[in-house]
């Protein structure tokens, strides 16, 4: 499904930038892409715990992802880092560009996104589901888009890894 399309349906507005493809947060510095379109950047990370159930935790690109701690904030079993497989039969995507923007591919909402609270009412800097380009989008309308599609997520605060409130089987506004 086409990111822009979806975006455009729901009235959201965002900032594109086209740039060579980059694998790292590293990468993007160096391009100076954070500069140009302003916002927080984030590093997404495509998980699964044991059970089969599979997560997409999106956090600010500095910050340190304890994915013990925060499997354990959640009641979750131990979680670790999917396979490039199925991140590509889920999400439609590859390493490298995993963004929760990628859940418009889920239609089976086989994902659950866990978000960091600290994101709260900034402007994200994430992929548009390709390596090649970053979006600025607010906060605030990826939770739209997240309801549009009705997966379940829940913000946590991975400074005192506390779930900070929880929305499941999300419902379009």
């Amino acid at each position: 499904m086409n990111i822009f399309e979806v975006l455009d349906t729901l009235g959201i507005e965002f900032q594109l930038l086209d740039h060579e493809a980059v694998f790292t947060v590293d990468q993007s510095r160096q391009l100076r892409i954070f500069d140009k379109l302003g916002g927080q950047p984030c590093k997404n990370l495509f998980l699964r715990n044991k059970r089969g159930e599979f997560f997409l935790l999106t956090l600010p690109a500095d910050k340190h992802a304890d994915l013990k701690s925060v499997a354990k904030s959640l009641q979750l079993s131990r979680l670790s880092f999917a396979s490039e497989d199925e991140l590509s039969t889920i999400l439609n995507l590859h390493a490298g560009s995993v963004t929760p923007l990628g859940i418009v591919n889920d239609t089976q909402r086989k994902v659950r996104l866990i978000i960091d609270a600290e994101l709260a009412g900034k402007k994200l800097l994430l992929h548009p589901n390709t390596n090649t380009a970053t979006i600025s989008i607010a906060f605030d309308d990826l939770i739209k888009l997240i309801r549009h599609t009705r997966h379940e997520f829940s913000t946590v605060n991975l400074q005192t890894n506390l779930p900070t409130s929880t929305t499941l089987n999300a419902k379009s506004d």
